[in-house]
């Protein structure tokens, strides 16, 4: 399996050379940041002439090679680096030592092969993720680079894991950021049912063909575990639970019982199927429906739980959206304070990487004051080493969950 593209790419000593601005900021480059934003750029009419995804050397203001980028026009992030030698050849050899240096990672952090493999910048390949569920994996090639080297990065993907059944998940607002249209293929291997996942001790079923982004979220897997822990004898309520999350490590933690809430009927679907995979159905119950409107109404009903969880999409995936994602932060704590009984515990969430830690958790805060609570933080979490963050990048540190200890 080899990319078209792949035929067409000039050597390395031909390739295309696109330079930073005299006054753009080379040191962050050096210092391994990976973007070049496209005010930073010189965009004559040579660059601008080059397709997306193409690879080209990039330099200073003063022509000193920084190294190997890809080269997008129609995104903000006009260039992405590939590799600090700028005469790197990008061969399946070189996707399968990225992929096999990632590999060496998980297989140390994981005894089963459930896991992100790999995560975009911080893994070396930029605008990629790679969700492996035992001998299937999921690819979502998020840059246009990756898209136009498709076919190398699967053959390199099958080679250095022996995975037989392939995803191609091609959906998401990142794609369309790139210039890139919307597209779900099975590349390889044949995958008919939902594929079970053991994590926490409990059994999750993820559609890869069918659901949310890679089918299961792997990255609150050290914050599932850590709720498990307060959640013995618990009653306990998921909200925005999609396929178990929480509830399933919950009851796995010996929750009393656990009520998952989700818009997705589908989601809910599968999530009861996990619970009944783990031995955990009597224990389990779903109820479908807009999480503002649910946990309202559970208000209203005098509901009380143990321990609450509140895990949402992204209220803020971009700076734009900030102000509008903190008061929907602001607001999930309002209404979920009061359903947790005296001497409870609340877990809130946010996936926004352009809300930070100190923003959200005075959304928090202010949510929970306004619900007519306090509370003590009692442990702060982030996404599991499979999604490692590259420094340089804060970007890649996206997830934030806040576990409250609440008042009597």
């Amino acid at each position: 399996m080899t990319s078209p593209s792949s035929h067409d790419e000039p050597a390395p000593r031909s390739r295309p050379v696109v330079r930073l601005k005299p006054k753009a900021e080379a040191r962050a480059i050096r210092h391994g940041f990976p973007w070049v934003y496209s005010d930073e750029l010189v965009t004559d009419r040579r660059t601008q002439g080059l397709a997306p995804g193409a690879l080209a050397v990039l330099e200073d203001g003063e022509r000193r090679p920084l190294g190997l980028v890809t080269v997008n026009t129609k995104s903000r992030i006009i260039a992405r680096m590939l590799d600090r030698d700028p005469e790197a050849v990008i061969d399946e050899a070189w996707f399968a030592a990225r992929l096999t240096r990632a590999l060496a990672l998980r297989e140390r952090l994981f005894d089963a092969p459930f896991y992100r493999l790999i995560h975009a910048e911080a893994d070396g390949l930029p605008g990629v993720v790679i969700d492996r569920f035992g001998d299937a994996a999921v690819i979502q090639p998020n840059a246009a680079w990756a898209e136009a080297h498709f076919d190398l990065l699967l053959a390199a993907l099958c080679r250095v894991t022996g995975v037989r059944r392939v995803v191609k998940n091609g959906t998401g607002r990142a794609r369309g950021l790139e210039g890139l249209a919307e597209e779900t293929a099975l590349v390889a291997g044949q995958i008919d049912a939902p594929i079970a996942v053991p994590m926490n001790g409990a059994t999750y079923m993820a559609d890869l063909m069918g659901g949310q982004k890679t089918g299961l979220f792997y990255d609150q897997r050290p914050n599932h575990a850590f709720a498990a822990r307060l959640a013995r004898r618990a009653r306990v309520l998921d909200v925005f639970t999609h396929v178990g999350g929480f509830a399933l490590a919950a009851l796995a933690g010996g929750a009393q019982s656990a009520l998952a809430v989700d818009a997705s009927a589908a989601a809910l679907a599968l999530a009861g199927q996990g619970a009944t995979a783990s031995g955990f159905g009597e224990r389990f119950t779903t109820r479908q429906g807009d999480a503002f409107e649910v946990l309202e109404a559970l208000g209203a009903e005098g509901a009380r739980f143990d321990l609450v969880i509140c895990d949402p999409p992204a209220f803020a995936p971009a700076k734009p959206a900030l102000e509008a994602g903190l008061r929907a932060y602001e607001r999930i704590a309002r209404l979920a304070a009061p359903l947790v009984a005296p001497g409870g515990y609340l877990v809130l969430c946010s996936c926004s990487h352009a809300a930070d830690l100190t923003s959200f958790r005075n959304a928090c805060a202010r949510g929970i004051g306004r619900g007519g609570r306090r509370g003590q933080i009692i442990h702060t979490g982030f996404a599991g080493p499979d999604h490692p963050v590259l420094p340089q990048l804060a970007e890649s540190g996206y997830l934030k969950a806040l576990v409250f200890h609440l008042d009597g």
